[in-house]
């Protein structure tokens, strides 16, 4: 195969697709909780993906993208023996597994979930007692739920209408496991919306429950050079491209986070037609 080839390409959702790279060093190499940057041509933007999953017999590495704008929808665009032009990694620090004690809840939210599962895949390989809570807006948009079934202790389906398994958030389930259920964790990791983690946070903080969430800030150039992706821990900045992307979600100050995120959301809604680039001086049309 060639290097950054397609080896298999898999529609998840209308929305939402999984794809296996054919990457044998980074294969080799990578770790639950790091990452890659793609760009799907000499011209395209660097886009951060976390990796879903790896065969280090086959080389390849899996991603899981959401069709939301114009680089991941030229991604998918892309077919089985196509190449990329970019697949760099694997970037950032790897999840800490071996720390996180004998019992851990990992909480997933809608693509999160993407993210959560191989992180539960590898606290479960390593004998931890994981129990995993995936939490979906309704029954259509459930992914990987065989997956997550077979990389964890017990798996707890959540959708906000209720139209599948428990209805109501994922916090709410994990609040009802602890409380009503009894159960007891070392570690709590949270990966999905950042609102979502925040309140898994704040939950997790009434029990001192140490907890880690993933950060998906804007990146650019996944070497901290940037700035872009900085979030703030503690009270000291850091880089999710190298510090992270995993934090103590106690520390991280999401309500910044937040407020930075939609400061692009007028760009964001912007159609492709109307937005101008500064660089290029033209529309990306």
């Amino acid at each position: 195969m060639k290097k950054y080839e397609i080896a298999l390409k898999k529609p998840l959702k209308p929305d939402i697709t999984m794809m296996e790279i054919y990457a044998p060093l980074i294969a080799k190499k990578a770790k639950a909780g790091q990452f890659i940057i793609f760009r799907v041509d000499e011209e395209g933007e660097r886009v951060p993906l976390t990796i879903a999953g790896t065969d280090k017999e086959k080389g390849t590495v899996a991603i899981i993208f959401q069709k939301v704008g114009g680089s991941t929808l030229a991604l998918d665009a892309l077919n089985e023996g196509d190449c990329l032009h970019d697949f760099v990694g694997p970037l950032g620090v790897p999840t800490n597994i071996a720390e996180m004690g004998k019992k851990v809840a990992v909480v997933g939210g809608g693509a999160g979930c993407a993210i959560a599962y191989p992180i539960a895949k590898a606290l479960h390989e390593a004998g931890v007692e994981v129990d995993v809570i995936a939490g979906f807006r309704n029954k259509d948009l459930i992914i990987l739920e065989d997956e997550m079934k077979a990389a964890c202790t017990n798996l707890y389906m959540c959708t906000d209408i209720g139209d599948y398994g428990f209805h109501g958030f994922g916090t709410d389930r994990l609040k009802k496991l602890i409380d009503e259920e009894g159960k007891t964790y070392d570690h709590v990791v949270a990966i999905g919306p950042l609102m979502m983690m925040k309140f898994v946070c704040r939950l997790t903080a009434q029990y001192n429950i140490p907890t880690t969430i993933s950060m998906n800030p804007i990146m650019v150039d996944g070497t901290g050079m940037c700035g872009c992706c900085r979030v703030t821990v503690g009270g000291e900045t850091k880089f999710a491209c190298v510090d992270g992307p995993d934090f103590d979600g106690h520390l991280v100050d999401f309500d910044e986070t937040i407020a930075r995120n939609r400061s692009y959301m007028e760009f964001e809604a912007m159609k492709k037609e109307e937005h101008i680039c500064r660089l290029r001086g033209k529309t990306n049309a």
